[in-house]
């Protein structure tokens, strides 16, 4: 059914869920996970964080790598082939690009990520890919259940 399953992560709870019922999926299906962080290069990587020292790319840059080891740490963990990547971009593109490249079979992501300026003002990552995925989309919600496939 599923070999290869795509897990995006902007480092949000509601990814680290979409990523454990990825891992579990993987398990049951005896499936690979890729482990995918995009880091926005778009007008809003530009904008200064408060708090932070450095504009939004570059916080989000240092961290993206934390981010997808976090998670192929927990998958080797319990067995599961994993591959991790981090790449430049506008994240729905880059996720339906990689998606492609790598032949996913799905993709699981979180109902919605970090948010905020983002969010309003270019919509949800999460459902630009849902709209415009060719492949199998599991949307985790906020209590780790399905809400949305494709």
């Amino acid at each position: 059914m599923y070999d290869r399953i795509l897990v995006p992560t902007d480092g949000s709870g509601h990814a680290d869920a979409a990523a454990e019922t990825a891992i579990e999926l993987a398990i049951a299906l005896d499936a690979a996970v890729d482990v995918l962080c995009v880091v926005e290069t778009g007008p809003l990587g530009s904008v200064s964080l408060p708090g932070e020292n450095g504009n939004a790319k570059d916080v989000f840059g240092e961290r993206a790598g934390e981010y997808v080891d976090e998670i192929a740490e927990r998958a080797r963990a319990r067995d599961v082939t994993v591959t991790t990547e981090v790449r430049e971009g506008i994240p729905v593109r880059e996720i339906l690009a990689y998606a492609d490249e790598i032949d996913a079979d799905a993709v699981v992501m979180g109902s919605r990520g970090r948010g905020g300026i983002s969010r309003m003002m270019l919509g949800s990552v999460t459902e630009g890919v849902t709209r415009h995925s060719e492949r199998d989309v599991l949307v985790v919600g906020d209590d780790a259940t399905a809400v949305s496939g494709s």
